[in-house]
């Protein structure tokens, strides 16, 4: 799966180190999409999200016949004039206008508006669900109505409404398609009963205004699945988010803390990658739920600045309260930002979810321009969120068996502790925020957060004890014990309460110490309360450092993860060979069945992140991943991209495998043959040691830049042993430490056609030496992913003898390493197909003028003729 830590990769964007014209010729995000895809791409069902009779163009906008539905903003449903009259009231009276003008006193708009896309999007069960719960729920009628102002239920939907009269009067339909004028080409759908739910404040507003156009042709508007806030009204997909009330909310304790604007980072106090539900700020706010962005409200407005692989889903997400800005970087951000506020203003942040250089960066730049940076430490997001935000976890924390841990954390302590005293500051004590380091330390695991077993924590480790903040409530007395909690000596483990960790640090700070720092994972929440006098910091902390290189007993663990994540890949694999033309796969179907095939696999704790399962135009979105609602049916006649991994106790797994099942393009084997040619470039690199990462990925790009072809994204990252699927800081990007023998790391090169396929090979590697001619400490890379390659997409005239033995020698070793597992399973239709797959390929085409370098190669060891290819 692309990507390093979610904060760390954001910096970088922000940095402006990464290389965002990349990806120009397979950028991420969908371009130009073909109407035939459209119409697929989105589909919420075989039928395109319609009911039984619906028709385009008559009683329901066109774009539904992809499943959406253009959803108002609040400024056209109530007018500028009650927004304003909201924003006026610091938030309060406004807020209560708009609900009161919607008949909303119990819901926000947004869940009104949610409830009423489920009943137009469930059109087969129309009704049903008019029967059964319109009649019940008066509440759900206003809102229902609501909804069918907006767009209408279709033909056949709105005659089975109309057996509740009073809800559902036949609207008054306008259309003058002989016009050139598309306004005038439109379908007007008037329900004047809407004003009937607005109340006396803006009645003759509700008359004039309770109607919606849709377009006779889903072409007139271009792309379907995207917001377009030019029009009047502003056309939104199904997939926007109604953000108008939380907005509302936020400034509301803006104004109360004078402040005019604020800062939403998408991270936690732990800088995870992954974060829980009730961290998910910036999604909440913004409807936006990509992995990397920043948000910034002001009492007028509201702005998101994400990367390139991310566009799409914005617009596809966000609805016409906000602003998309595609230029990340602090430049670019605190430049918006000054342009909202005047000098001498204030700009909340919540200093838990700033990172120290994050804080420091925006620092400078306030500085700078006489504007004002200010720590607010308990969160107004919260605030406004309230008692709808998602509770903190609870899960019981358990410790791992001994058999799956490489030392145990007395081991690992004592450890650290001689590091502290070696280091050239000799500090007193260290303190780990990152999840993964308390967890990797004490040898602990839970499910706080999604994909990652771990739990919210921080640890406190002096020469003399060992303090972790967590819940304590969530250890079993099992558990306690194997802390040592029951005694208060230097291998004992102290328990505080996690919210108490910034209060102790800054007494702890108070005495003669000094406090090692990793700084890429402190939060300026923390930072802020240490003497600068009494900081000793480093990028990353030695947890980190020491848990990136894995011993031979944690290597052992994970190569043996990878075996059985082979067996699981190489089912799905055959079970879609199968499935897929009878077309009975689609893209979600595809990604449970694969999800549940890990789940059912020993040690198993789940899949290591969300599942990307793309066909066709999809695949070419970085990090596309379908839902119930939103996918695409699997065809022989495209390419599919699968991005998964699980986590085990012995290990956490990534791997991507493209595949097409019909006849490839010339253009489509060509790029998929050159991201393989890629791949081997680097698996085949002999570097001296310590090299980094980003000194050699050009190697997996040199085949792609040969024909002017490149992909945006990185190249590769660490992978943990049951931890983080991204593992910092190995990988081969800007930041990441050198190459070490033992560190594993996953190697991705990739290709995307805008708007029609993507490709991607993901293969996890470990770091070991290399057997040279000469002394010397040199190191390459020993794959651990054993899964074949798909040999319909690989065009053998393109592969020089170097790349044929390494393919035929890395297919001798899944023949030798999964074959045995597939027959103890009895798994014998698998084993077939693994033989089929990992039969030795041979050259078709010269490479030079040497036919000997060309044609011999090896079957096994034994030299064979370069035409010929084995059965």
């Amino acid at each position: 799966m692309t990507d390093g830590r979610r904060g760390r990769e954001e910096r970088e964007e922000e940095k402006g180190e990464e290389e965002r014209e990349r990806g120009k010729e397979g950028g991420k995000e969908g371009g130009r999409e073909r109407q035939r895809d459209r119409e697929r791409s989105l589909a919420l069902s075989d039928s395109g999200g319609l009911g039984e009779g619906a028709e385009v163009g008559t009683n329901i906008h066109p774009k539904a016949k992809a499943g959406l539905y253009p959803a108002p903003d609040v400024k056209d449903l109530m007018g500028n004039s009650l927004l304003e009259a909201g924003e006026q009231n610091s938030g309060t009276a406004g807020v209560g206008l708009l609900k009161r003008g919607l008949g909303e006193s119990q819901r926000s708009l947004d869940s009104a508006l949610g409830r009423a896309y489920t009943l137009l999007e469930g059109t087969r069960n129309l009704h049903d669900f008019s029967e059964t719960r319109l009649e019940k729920d008066p509440q759900q009628q206003q809102d229902t109505a609501l909804s069918l102002a907006c767009s209408g239920p279709g033909k056949a939907g709105r005659k089975r409404l109309q057996n509740s009269p009073v809800l559902f009067p036949s609207p008054l339909i306008y259309s003058s398609p002989a016009s050139g004028d598309l306004m005038a080409q439109a379908h007007w759908h008037c329900y004047p009963w809407l004003a009937l739910l607005c109340g006396s404040e803006k009645f003759a507003w509700c008359i004039s205004n309770a109607c919606a156009w849709s377009y006779s042709q889903p072409g007139y508007l271009g792309r379907q699945d995207v917001r377009n806030c030019s029009t009047n009204p502003p056309y939104l997909p199904i997939t926007a988010v109604n953000t108008a009330m939380r907005l509302a909310a936020l400034r509301q304790q803006m104004q109360a803390q004078n402040l005019p604007a604020y800062i939403i980072p998408d991270t936690d106090a732990h800088m995870s990658e992954y974060i829980g539900k009730h961290d998910e700020r910036r999604a909440w706010i913004s409807g936006f739920t990509g992995t990397a962005g920043i948000a910034v409200v002001t009492m007028q407005k509201a702005a998101l600045w994400t990367d390139s692989r991310y566009w799409t889903q914005a617009e596809r997400q966000m609805d016409c309260n906000w602003e998309l800005h595609k230029e990340v970087s602090i430049y670019n951000i605190v430049t918006w930002i000054f342009a909202e506020v005047p000098v001498g203003g204030r700009v909340g942040f919540d200093p838990f979810l700033f990172s120290v250089d994050f804080w420091e960066d925006y620092e400078v730049q306030f500085q700078e321009a006489n504007r004002y940076l200010v720590s607010i430490p308990t969160n107004l997001v919260d605030l406004a969120w309230g008692s709808e935000r998602p509770p903190v976890p609870s899960q019981p924390i358990y410790a791992l068996p001994k058999k799956f841990t490489g030392s145990t954390w007395q081991e690992k302590v004592s450890t650290i502790r001689s590091y502290m005293v070696n280091h050239t500051m000799a500090p007193t004590g260290l303190l780990l925020s990152a999840l993964d380091e308390t967890a990797w330390l004490f040898n602990l695991r839970s499910s706080d957060i999604p994909y990652n077993p771990f739990f919210y924590s921080y640890t406190l480790l002096t020469d003399s004890s060992i303090r972790l903040f967590v819940n304590k409530s969530r250890f079993s007395l099992e558990t306690l014990q194997y802390l040592n909690t029951n005694c208060t000596t230097a291998m004992c483990v102290q328990l505080e309460d996690y919210d108490q960790v910034r209060d102790t640090v800054k007494a702890y700070a108070s005495g003669n110490v000094t406090i090692l720092l990793g700084l890429s994972y402190t939060t300026y929440g923390i930072y802020e309360v240490i003497p600068k006098e009494k900081i000793v910091s480093n990028n990353y902390s030695p947890v980190m450092l020491m848990k990136a290189v894995k011993n031979s007993k944690e290597q052992a663990l994970l190569k043996a993860s990878h075996v059985r994540d082979a067996v699981v890949v190489i089912k799905y694999l055959v079970w879609l060979e199968k499935n897929v033309p009878k077309g009975t796969v689609d893209e979600f179907s595809g990604a449970k069945y694969i999800d549940e095939l890990r789940r059912k696999e020993n040690f198993s704790s789940g899949p290591s992140f969300e599942t990307i399962s793309a066909s066709g135009l999809n695949a070419a979105l970085a990090h596309y991943s379908p839902t119930q609602e939103l996918h695409r049916k699997l065809s022989s006649d495209e390419m599919y991209l699968v991005d998964s991994g699980g986590q085990y106790w012995d290990g956490t797994t990534d791997i991507t495998r493209t595949v097409h099942w019909g006849t490839p393009t010339a253009f489509q084997k060509e790029a998929y043959t050159r991201v393989l040619m890629g791949s081997i470039d680097l698996f085949r690199l002999i570097f001296p040691a310590p090299t980094s990462g980003i000194t050699m990925e050009a190697f997996a790009r040199r085949a792609l830049w040969q024909v002017g072809l490149n992909y945006g994204h990185g190249t590769g990252h660490g992978i943990g042993n049951f931890l983080c699927v991204h593992e910092w800081p190995v990988g081969f990007q800007y930041d990441n430490i050198a190459m070490a023998k033992g560190m594993f790391t996953s190697i991705e090169p990739g290709y995307y056609q805008d708007g029609e396929f993507g490709i991607r090979l993901e293969d996890v590697a470990l770091v070991v030496e290399a057997k040279t001619k000469y002394s010397g400490t040199y190191l390459t890379f020993e794959v651990v992913s054993f899964v074949p390659y798909d040999r319909n997409l690989i065009d053998v005239s393109l592969l020089s003898p170097e790349h044929l033995q390494y393919l035929n020698k890395y297919y001798r070793t899944i023949r030798e390493t999964i074959g045995p597992e597939l027959l103890r399973r009895q798994l014998l239709e698998e084993f077939a197909w693994m033989e089929r797959h990992t039969q030795p390929l041979s050259a078709i085409a010269p490479h030079s003028n040497s036919l000997t370098s060309i044609l011999t190669l090896y079957h096994w060891g034994e030299p064979i003729s370069g035409s010929h290819l084995w059965p």
